[in-house]
C-alpha cells in the first residue's frame, strides 16, 4: 500500500478518522454530498481517511462497500483492522472467554441476570444473540442461542449486556466497578454496553492502521460521538464531538461540531481547508 503525501500547509492532518453511527453516517446509513466533497477535499491535500468503529466487520463491510470505500477500516472497537478494498482482515484481537465469563458472573452476581449476545472472531463472524437481548442497530444478520454455552463455543471479539432495569450509563458503571479488571467496558450507543478485551479500544486499532499509513498520533484529527470514542480522541491530535454526542465524549473533546445529520464533520474539515 502507497503512503500518503505529506500533508499541504492548507491542511494540518495525515490522517482523518471518522467513527461510522452517529458520525459519519446519517440516521439513512447515507453520507452527504457535502461530506464526501471535504473528505476527498481532505485526501487530495495528503491525508488519508480511516473508518474506525465499534462494529465488527461483518456488520460494516455491507455499508463500507455501499460508500464505496476502499481504505483501511478498524473495526470491533479497535479489535479488528480490515481493507475494505481487498475483503480482508489484517490484524484480529479476541477475548478471553475464561475471563469473559468469570466477568459476566461478577456482573451478574451484583445486579441480577443479563440479556447477552457477541460477536464471533473472523471476516465471516456471526453475532449471536440470547434471549431478551434487543439488537438495536436494524435489520442486520444475527444468530439466535438459548444455551449460554453456545456463547463461550467458537471465538469471540466482545460480549454485548444488557440489564433490564439499569439505564447503559449504570450498566457500564457497575461492570467496570466489578469486572474492570478482567475485561475492558464501554458503551458504544443506545443499549450497546460491551465487555472487550482488556486494555483494547479504538485508539488501539487506529494506532496499529496509522502505522500502516506512515501516520502519528500528532497527525490524526478524529470524529465521535459516543464514550467508545473517548480513547480515540486521547490518542489523536484533535478531537471532535458531534453536537449529538454523549455527554461524556463532549467533555474531553477539543471542539464541538454541528450534528451527523447537519455535515458537522464537513464543517470542521472545510474550516481546516480553507
Amino acid at each position: 500500500m502507497s503512503h500518503p503525501a505529506p500533508a499541504t500547509p492548507s491542511f494540518p492532518y495525515k490522517l482523518v478518522a471518522t467513527d461510522l453511527d452517529g458520525t459519519l453516517l446519517r440516521s439513512d446509513d447515507t453520507v452527504s454530498a457535502r461530506t464526501r466533497d471535504a473528505l476527498t477535499a481532505a485526501t487530495a491535500a495528503g491525508a488519508a481517511h480511516i473508518i474506525v468503529t465499534g462494529r465488527a466487520v461483518p456488520w460494516t463491510r455491507h455499508i463500507l462497500d455501499d460508500l464505496g470505500y476502499d481504505g483501511l477500516a478498524v473495526c470491533g472497537q479497535g479489535a479488528q483492522v480490515y481493507h475494505a478494498g481487498e475483503h480482508r482482515l489484517l490484524t484480529s484481537v479476541t477475548l478471553d472467554r475464561q475471563l469473559a465469563g468469570i466477568a459476566l458472573a461478577k456482573i451478574e452476581a451484583e445486579i441480577g441476570p443479563l440479556a447477552l449476545a457477541a460477536s464471533r472472531d473472523g471476516l465471516d463472524g456471526e453475532v449471536i444473540v440470547g434471549p431478551g437481548y434487543v439488537v438495536q442497530d436494524g435489520p442486520l444478520p444475527a444468530v439466535p442461542f438459548t444455551d449460554v454455552a453456545e456463547l463461550w463455543a467458537a471465538p469471540l471479539n466482545k460480549v454485548y449486556v444488557q440489564h433490564p432495569g439499569l439505564s447503559d450509563d449504570e450498566l457500564a458503571s457497575v461492570a467496570r466497578q466489578v469486572a474492570g479488571g478482567l475485561v475492558g467496558v464501554t458503551m458504544a450507543g443506545e443499549g450497546i454496553v460491551e465487555l472487550l478485551p482488556l486494555g483494547l479500544s479504538k485508539a488501539t486499532g487506529l494506532s496499529l492502521a496509522a502505522r500502516r499509513l506512515g501516520a502519528k498520533a500528532a497527525d490524526t484529527i478524529a470524529f465521535g460521538d459516543m464514550p467508545n470514542d473517548i480513547p480515540m480522541f486521547g490518542w489523536a491530535a484533535h478531537g471532535v464531538a458531534m453536537s449529538n454526542a454523549h455527554e461524556e465524549l463532549k467533555a474531553v473533546a477539543d471542539e464541538v461540531t454541528a450534528s451527523n445529520e447537519d455535515d458537522g464533520i464537513a464543517a470542521v474539515l472545510e474550516r481546516f481547508l480553507a
